[in-house]
């Protein structure tokens, strides 16, 4: 490799270095940080109306486990798009007011998520419909998002 080949490469390694430094609020303003968060918890919605529609019966279950899988993978997300303090959208400002209790309910989330998947992985169908339940997303519907009209 020549010099006039390797610095290209180089500034491109150290940009994506300090890249990865930056917060997401850094590259994003406000709205994009709240249609983030909104894709996120919808990504969630969407998988668990799925495992429900399998555990029904109601579609092929031969994908049961790579469902589960992005609903755990999207449940471990969902606390890093809530970090940045960024009020608005259906997040009411008690996210951040309490943020202890909303950061262990979402913990709790992708423990149930992580559980779930296993289930999944280990016994399909049958493992995850008595597990669905305990992904409830209600009980903190009910203190942290603002509700539709």
């Amino acid at each position: 490799m020549n010099r006039t080949t390797a610095l290209p490469r180089l500034a491109w390694a150290g940009i994506a270095f300090v890249g990865t430094l930056l917060p997401i609020s850094s590259f994003a303003d406000d709205q994009d940080v709240r249609d983030y968060r909104s894709h996120i918890m919808k990504t969630m919605g969407e998988q668990f109306a799925a495992l429900n529609q399998i555990s029904k019966g109601k579609v092929p279950a031969a994908d049961v486990a790579t469902q589960a899988e992005v609903l755990r993978i999207t449940a471990g997300v969902a606390k890093v798009a809530f970090t940045p303090k960024v009020l608005g959208g259906e997040a009411k400002p008690e996210v951040w007011d309490k943020w202890d209790d909303f950061s262990k309910r979402l913990d709790e989330l992708v423990a149930a998520a992580t559980d779930v998947s296993k289930a999944a992985k280990q016994g399909g169908v049958a493992a995850v419909t008595p597990k669905l339940s305990s992904l409830s997303c209600k009980g903190c519907h009910d203190v942290y998002r603002v509700q539709k009209k």
